[in-house]
C-alpha cells in the first residue's frame, strides 16, 4: 500500500539534500526518510541509485533487518500483559522465570569473574524493561570481564548458537554474574529478550504467535516477522560494511548480507524481542502512527494512552542516564521500552525535550517528539548504523523544517 503524503508548505529539500550527501560519499548505500506531524505524514523520499537484488528499486514495501528496533514491539507487548493485570512492575523476575532467582553480582574492581557478592535485591520488572537489570549483551565491552564471560558462554546477539531459544537464553544468562547490583546502572543488554520471554511465559504463547495476533495483525503490519519468506525475498534489501566498522563516516561498499544467502530466509529458533524483526517503512509507519496516536490505530486500540505515558516516564535512579562506550547520548533516560531526551541536541528546538526514541544497529531510526508534535522514521542497512550521523542530519533538520 502506498503511503500518503498530506500537502503542505513545507521545503524539505535541504533535509533530502543532507542525507543525499551520505549516500553520494558512500557511507551509506541507500536510505528513506519520512516525517510526520501528528499521525499525518508530511514528507517521504528514497536516496540512493542502487537496486535490491531483484532488480526492484527501493520502495516502501522493502524489507529491513530492524535489530534492535524489535525492541519497542517487544516493551509494548509485554506492557499490553502489564494492562491485562498478569503482572505489575514491581514484581520480582524470578516469580516467572526461575532462571534469574539467588543472582551473583560482579564486586567493584573485581579483576576476575568469580569475584562477586549476592545481589541486594532481585531483578524487577521494571528494571528489565528499563536496562536497568545489571545484565550485558557481549559486545558493548567485549574486553571488559562481564561481556567477556559473555561470549565465553556463547550468549552474544551478534553469535548464532544452533537451537538457542528464548527460554535457554534466560536460563544461560542466569548462570552469568550481574555487571552490578540490580537498579544501580544502565546499561544496554539482553533485558529486552527477557521481556520477550516473559511475554511467552505470561500469556502461553509462542512470542511470535503473540505479535502477529495481538500487534502486527491489528495493525496490519503485513510484511513484519522474524523471517522473510520466499515469496517476499524480491523486496528484501542487502546489508552492507563499511571499511573501518569503527569509524562511521568510513564508507560502506561490501556486501556483508544477500536476500539469496540470508539467514533471515528462515525462521530462528531465538525469537529475539532484542533484534530479531524484519519490517518495511509502509509497517512501522503503522506501528509509529499508533504511538503517535495514544495507542489506537486502524480501528484497533493496541494499548491505553496512560499506558504509553508510562513508558515515557524515566525508570532509572537519580543521576544514572544512558551510556555507551562507543555512542555519545547525553541527557538521555529510559522509560519501559524508550530512550527519553531531557535536552534538546546540537540544531534541536526546546520542543524536542520530551522526545522518545530507539533504533537498531544497521541502521533503522525512530522517534517521536510530543511537545513538537512531529515524528520521523529513517532507514538504511549498514552494519553498524545505530546512531549514525545520517540520522541526526535527518532528525536536526526535520526539527528546523517541520517542528
Amino acid at each position: 500500500m502506498a503511503i500518503e503524503v498530506k500537502a503542505n508548505g513545507l521545503d524539505f529539500s535541504p533535509l533530502h539534500a543532507a542525507v543525499q550527501q551520505f549516500v553520494d560519499s558512500g557511507i551509506i548505500p541507500y536510505a528513506n526518510s519520512l516525517v510526520m506531524q501528528g499521525t499525518d505524514v508530511v514528507d517521504l523520499h528514497f536516496y540512493g541509485d542502487s537496486v535490491l537484488e531483484s532488480g526492484k528499486p527501493l520502495s516502501e514495501d522493502s524489507i529491513f533487518r530492524m535489530h534492535s528496533s524489535t525492541k519497542l514491539a517487544c516493551s509494548v507487548a509485554l506492557m499490553q500483559l502489564w494492562e491485562a493485570g498478569s503482572f505489575k512492575l514491581e514484581d520480582r523476575l524470578e516469580d516467572y522465570i526461575p532462571a534469574f532467582a539467588g543472582m551473583q553480582v560482579l564486586k567493584d574492581g573485581a579483576t576476575d569473574i568469580g569475584e562477586t557478592e549476592p545481589a541486594h535485591d532481585s531483578i524487577r520488572i521494571n528494571q528489565v524493561l528499563s536496562h536497568t537489570a545489571g545484565l550485558s549483551y557481549g559486545f558493548i565491552d567485549p574486553e571488559g570481564l562481564i561481556d567477556s564471560a559473555y561470549n565465553s558462554a556463547s550468549v552474544n546477539p551478534m553469535v548464532h548458537v544452533p537451537g538457542m531459544t528464548l527460554e535457554s537464553l534466560c536460563e544461560k544468562l542466569g548462570e552469568l554474574p550481574l555487571a552490578y547490583q540490580p537498579g544501580a546502572h544502565w546499561r544496554y543488554s539482553f533485558a529486552t529478550d527477557v521481556c520477550a520471554r516473559l511475554v511467552e511465559v505470561l500469556s502461553g504463547q509462542r512470542f511470535d504467535d503473540y505479535l502477529k495476533a495481538n500487534i502486527f495483525q491489528p495493525l496490519g503490519m503485513v510484511d513484519t516477522d522474524f523471517y522473510v519468506p520466499e515469496d517476499k525475498l524480491d523486496r528484501f534489501t542487502t546489508m552492507y560494511m563499511p571499511d573501518d566498522p569503527l569509524d562511521p563516516m568510513s564508507v560502506c561498499p561490501t556486501p556483508a548480507d544477500t536476500p539469496s544467502s540470508s539467514a533471515n530466509r528462515a525462521l530462528p529458533a531465538l525469537l529475539s524481542g532484542g533484534g530479531g524483526l524484519v519490517s518495511t517503512l509502509t509497517d512501522y509507519l503503522a506501528f509509529a502512527r499508533m504511538i503517535m496516536a495514544g495507542g489506537e490505530w486502524n480501528g484497533n486500540r493496541i494499548l491505553r494512552s496512560e499506558t504509553l505515558e508510562l513508558m515515557r516516564t524515566n525508570q532509572c535512579a537519580e543521576g544514572i542516564t544512558v551510556n555507551f562506550p562507543m555512542w555519545s547520548m547525553p541527557g538521555t533516560g529510559f522509560g519501559l521500552g524508550f530512550a527519553l531526551k531531557e535536552k534538546p541536541a546540537a540544531g534541536e528546538p526546546d520542543s524536542a525535550i520530551g522526545e522518545y526514541h530507539w533504533g537498531g544497529m544497521a541502521g533503522t531510526h525512530f522517534w517521536w517528539a510530543p511537545k513538537a508534535n512531529i515524528a520521523g522514521i529513517c532507514m538504511t542497512q549498514r552494519m553498524p548504523g545505530f546512531w549514525h550521523p545520517f540520522s541526526h542530519e535527518f532528525k536536526k533538520h526535520a526539527y528546523q523544517i517541520a517542528g
